[in-house]
């Protein structure tokens, strides 16, 4: 468990970066925006590869939280219904959830460019497509797991770029939800077939 003045600093890279980006990213302008002294943020991360490294995995979690969260005394949800959930929480027009996809938006575009951070983001975002899987899964479970993993690519690549379109002002968020359930419907009567 991350101290809260850890967790204060990755809230306030993940604020600084889908602000300004990763290359806007400043130690001195992260620890201003954190409320910390520089030499804290270096005993914490070491350097500024380690701020991005822990600001993704923080990103990562607080997703995974707003996506599958829910209260203790909720009906379970089917299968069906609980892959649409955790797809279309990543649609919702709150600032955590703008927040983190921006951060992480501008994470993407900088792995272009970092061997380190590329590494990083590959294996995140394949783990998250392997969730999508196993939840698609749960729905087809006869499905062959090749058919899976490509369905759970396919359909988080998309959530990827509704949501860049959503936040740039290029989709209104009801259009790219239906759009997101068309996909799962499509993906779904896929593997029926």
């Amino acid at each position: 468990m991350a101290s809260s003045r850890t967790l204060q600093i990755l809230e306030a890279a993940a604020r600084l970066i889908a602000r300004r980006g990763v290359r806007g990213l400043r130690v001195e302008e992260l620890a201003a925006e954190a409320g910390v002294s520089t030499g804290l943020i270096y005993y914490h991360f070491k350097d500024r590869t380690g701020i991005l490294r822990h600001t993704l995995e923080f990103i990562n979690d607080r997703a995974d939280r707003y996506t599958t969260d829910r209260a203790a005394d909720a009906e379970p949800l089917t299968p069906r219904a609980e892959l649409e959930e955790t797809l279309l929480l990543e649609l919702q027009d709150l600032q955590v959830v703008r927040e983190n996809s921006t951060a992480w938006g501008e994470l993407r575009a900088s792995a272009v460019f970092d061997e380190v951070l590329r590494e990083d983001l590959a294996r995140a975002t394949l783990v998250w497509a392997q969730e999508v899987a196993a939840l698609i899964g749960q729905v087809r479970p006869t499905a062959p797991a090749p058919a899976l993993a490509a369905a759970g690519e396919r359909l988080t690549a998309l959530l990827e770029g509704l949501s860049m379109r959503w936040l740039s002002g290029g989709l209104r968020i009801d259009h790219a939800r239906d759009l997101m359930r068309g996909a799962i419907d499509a993906e779904l009567a896929l593997l029926r077939e």
